[in-house]
């Protein structure tokens, strides 16, 4: 009945409107039915509710006052669902449930409750990162409750400096469209005679098509490998037990396998499970040379934290 009656409600004014907050508060089934809606306006802006589940984008948030919960309200996306909410400013990220539309006077990119508000750090107009998500089902019960999920991983100062610069004026901006079509990477052959350091401070411009994949971006234990040592003499000849080893370069890990796979084809490794974290590496080299001059290639794209490690 209640999907019966929003069928029938027209396309302007608040009639319309998805609301779940009469849905069943406890188990899997209290994400259903997922409502969706028909066309309306808010600020002369025209807003389309639709499925849509790579939803990635840019913009302000405002505050729904007098709301409940870790919430929020979004003109588009189904309800309920759920998303990550990235700040700019700081990178603390936090998973929100999206339960209502809005914000119903403004075009801010989403409102959220203050208790939301609060576990993001975060005050009206404060830019952020909006990207829907599927997280797991423990994560859904306790937003459905009114408690707070876990913080998700925090995203890297380069990353945030290059989704500020896709900020628009007003309203949001998607980066979905960078996402789906990937620009290739220039690359430069090195020797390990011809590296030298970058200068402290400086930033390595990471191309709008590493948007996406670089967003999880999160450091492997050091446990998980160890580093080669650096040399300052190398036999001209590599001794066979290295060379069966060899070396591989960790670009990064990411928690979510589809950015690592979008991150592997791009700079042209492979993808390696490490318990929750999914990691990108090239290689394996012959010689440390190689794995340098890869190094090299593999931080130009960005990945400033990315290092040698030996493959055995």
């Amino acid at each position: 009945m209640l999907t019966a009656g929003l069928a029938a409600c027209g396309v302007s004014g608040r009639e319309n409107v998805a609301s779940a907050s009469d849905l069943p508060a406890f188990g899997p089934q209290a994400d259903y039915p997922v409502l969706i809606g028909e066309p309306y306006e808010v600020a002369g802006m025209v807003y389309t509710p639709a499925d849509v589940l790579n939803y990635d984008e840019v913009g302000y948030i405002a505050l729904d006052a007098g709301t409940t919960g870790y919430s929020a309200a979004h003109h588009t996306l189904p309800v309920p669902s759920y998303v990550e909410v990235t700040s700019l400013e700081s990178g603390r990220t936090i998973l929100v449930r999206l339960d209502r539309r809005g914000p119903m006077d403004t075009n801010h990119i989403l409102a959220l409750s203050p208790a939301a508000m609060a576990q993001l750090g975060a005050n009206v107009e404060t830019p952020v990162r909006v990207r829907r998500v599927n997280p797991p089902e423990e994560q859904r019960a306790m937003l459905r409750q009114g408690n707070a999920a876990p913080l998700r991983m925090e995203t890297p100062g380069t990353l945030l400096a290059v989704l500020r610069r896709r900020l628009p004026e007003s309203g949001a901006a998607s980066l979905a469209a960078s996402a789906q079509a990937p620009q290739a990477l220039e690359t430069v052959e090195l020797t390990a005679s011809t590296l030298a350091p970058e200068p402290s401070g400086a930033l390595p411009e990471i191309t709008t098509a590493l948007v996406e994949a670089h967003t999880d971006v999160a450091t492997v234990s050091a446990n998980d490998a160890q580093q080669e040592p650096a040399s300052s003499e190398r036999p001209a000849q590599v001794a066979k037990a290295e060379v069966e080893s060899g070396f591989v370069v960790q670009a990064a890990a990411f928690a979510n396998p589809d950015n690592a796979r979008r991150a592997a084809e791009t700079l042209g490794g492979e993808v390696s499970r490490s318990g929750q974290y999914f990691r990108v590496r090239t290689g394996p080299f012959a010689t440390r040379g190689e794995a340098e001059a890869s190094l090299a290639n593999v931080q130009r794209a960005g990945y400033s934290d990315a290092r040698i490690l030996t493959s055995g």
